[in-house]
Parts: C-alpha cells; structure tokens; sequence
C-alpha cells in the first residue's frame, strides 16, 4: 500500500505530467501556425508521450492501493518568440519536471517506499533523455542562425519522430 504522502506527490505528478502535455500540444499548434509542421509534430508526439507518463503514475497509485484525484491545471502559454525561444522553453520546463520527479525520489526514500523508488527510476531516466533532447535542439537552432533553408531541413527532420508508448506494468 501506497503513503498518503507519497500518493498526494504522485497525484501533484499526475497534474504536472497532464499541464506539460497541455503546455506541448499548445507549443505544437504555435509553430503550426508559423508554417513550421514538423516541428509542430514533433510537439505532437510530445504531447502523448506526457499524457502517456501522466497515466502510468494514475496506473501505478491504483495499483498500489491508492486513490488518484484528478486536479485541475493551469492553461499553458500559447505564444512564443521564434522557435529557438520555444525550445528553451521546453529545455527549463524539462528542467522543472527532473527537480520534480528528483522530489519524488526523495519522498519515496524517506518513506522507505522502494516500490515507488524502483518505480521513480524509469521516470529518473527517462528525464536525462527529454532535457538531453531539448537542449540538443536548442543547440542546433542555434548553431542555424537566421539560416531559412536550415530551417527548413530540421523541420523536415522533426516530421519523422513517431510515438512509441512505454511499456506498461500488468495489472
């Protein structure tokens, strides 16, 4: 069985998981309405990948005998500068979830919850990967400058990224 303290922070999780779905999929419709698709896209499949954390924490409260309650979340931004400024954007708030989840490890050691620590360990990777990602493409918009045809090519690129769901646990 799960803590009440632990649930209440994974329910906080939940929350945060389903407003960083909702900040990418506004993220998504911005640069669909710059012209930009493939980065738009690539936002898109950002977008599941959140709703898709969110409902593996929702799972695993259940599984443990805990209670979800689902939470309210603020609206998102829905305009940005360029599109470097949308991607510094998503780098500070992958930086934000990893501090969170890191705060969720830490509940979880001080509980004694190793279920919900061995647990937390897919999510602890799985930010190394998402701020990783960010900050590589931050850079290379960068790197791009005012270069249109460069643009142009990483947009191309980002139109290719598809969904995989992460493996789920049996319940």
């Amino acid at each position: 069985m799960i803590s009440r303290k632990m649930q209440d922070a994974m329910n906080d999780q939940v929350a945060a998981e389903f407003y960083s779905a909702h900040l990418y999929l506004s993220m998504s419709a911005y640069l669909e309405s710059i012209d930009l698709p493939g980065f738009a896209n690539w936002m898109r499949i950002q977008y599941q990948e959140e709703v898709s954390h969110g409902m593996k924490m929702f799972d695993y409260v259940i599984e443990r005998d805990g209670r979800v309650l689902v939470k309210a979340i603020d609206a998102p931004l829905s305009e940005w500068k360029s599109v470097v400024s949308v991607f510094e954007a998503v780098y500070e708030h992958e930086q934000k979830v990893t501090g969170l989840i890191n705060n969720l490890v830490d509940i979880a050691l001080s509980e004694k919850d190793h279920a919900s620590h061995i647990f937390l360990q897919w999510f602890v990777n799985e930010q190394v990967e998402e701020e990783s990602t960010a900050k590589g493409i931050v850079r290379q918009l960068t790197m791009l400058g005012d270069s249109k045809a460069g643009l142009f090519q990483v947009d191309r690129e980002l139109a290719q990224r598809v969904f995989t769901p992460p493996a789920t646990t049996a319940r």
